[in-house]
Formats: structure tokens, sequence, C-alpha cells
């Protein structure tokens, strides 16, 4: 199966391997026994990948329901059913879902069809709830011309990797005495 992720027509992009490699690169000394959250998964390899990376487990969010079947018959064949749920809500439902259960996450990685407000909307709904933990990080995959915000109430720009038209951008919990001086 291919790692896929909507476009704003609702077909399917691929995060190519470059991507994926060098974000568990970045990633590698986080990943270690978190909790990982995939929001917008598509195909969910970002997900699976990060439970076989070293992750105690992945949460994958994805509306599509076919896409669903297809990672739930993935994760069983890796046997991974145990650390990797499934979950085919919209992603905005998912979070408000999230907080009221007190889900919280070691790394939330986002990628929402590029031509969308759809990373907007999730941004600023991951910052206003619970479900990072304080040591945690988010991980944005974006297109190159879409500028995120340096900072949020609660996160903050940490580091940007570019990768032709492919942006990750890594944003980590603002300190509690830096958000009093605003």
């Amino acid at each position: 199966m291919k790692n896929r992720s909507k476009t704003g027509d609702g077909s399917l992009r691929p995060t190519t391997n470059k991507v994926r490699e060098a974000l568990f690169d970045i990633i590698r000394e986080e990943i270690r026994d978190a909790l990982f959250l995939d929001l917008y998964s598509g195909t969910g390899n970002i997900g699976i990948n990060a439970v076989k990376q070293g992750a105690s487990g992945a949460v994958i969010v994805e509306a599509n329901k076919t896409s669903c079947k297809e990672i739930i018959e993935l994760a069983g064949k890796l046997n991974l059913s145990q650390k990797v749920k499934i979950h085919t809500k919209k992603v905005l439902s998912f979070i408000e879902w999230a907080e009221l259960n007190q889900l919280a996450f070691d790394i939330i990685f986002l990628d929402p069809p590029y031509h969308t407000d759809d990373m907007d909307h999730a941004l600023s709904a991951i910052d206003r709830s619970t479900i990072l933990n304080d040591n945690g990080m988010v991980i944005a995959e974006h297109f190159k011309k879409r500028e995120l915000p340096e900072r949020l109430k609660s996160l903050e720009k940490e580091r940007i990797y570019h990768y032709g038209d492919t942006v990750l951008t890594f944003y980590t919990k603002a300190l509690k005495q830096e958000e009093s001086h605003e």
C-alpha cells in the first residue's frame, strides 16, 4: 500500500519516501516509547511506521471508511493491531473526543489536504486542547507556499525542514513563563 494523503479534491497525494524517511530520522530519539497521533492519515503508513520505529502506540485518524478498512487490514498483516488504533472520524471531531476522554499524545503528525484551510483549523484545535503532552511536539506537513504561524497560544514553531514542494514544520509547547509575557 502506498503512503497517501488527501489533496483538496479528495484524491490522494503520496507522501514521498524521502519525506517519510527524513521525518523518522529527525524524530528518531523522541519516538521511542512515544504515543503517536496521525491525523489526516490517508493510508496510515506514517502511524504504522511510528510503531515500527519504536513508538509505544499509534492512533490513526482518517475520515474515509475505505481507507480505514485498508489500514486495519495492514495493521493486522503486520501484527500491529494491539499497538495501532484506527478512528474513522473527522479530525476536529476526534480532537474534541480525545480531549473529553483525556487522551494525550507525545507526537502529533498532521498532513491535511494541501489546498484547504484544514491545517489552520487543526492547528488551532490542537493549540486550544489538552491532547499534546507537555514535552510533546506537533509536526505539520504542508505545501511550501503555505506559511504557518510562528506561535499560537500554546504552540511555538521550533524548526522547519524543506523537501521540494513539501515542508515539515515542528511545533513544541511554549514555556508557561513565555506565555505570560504576551
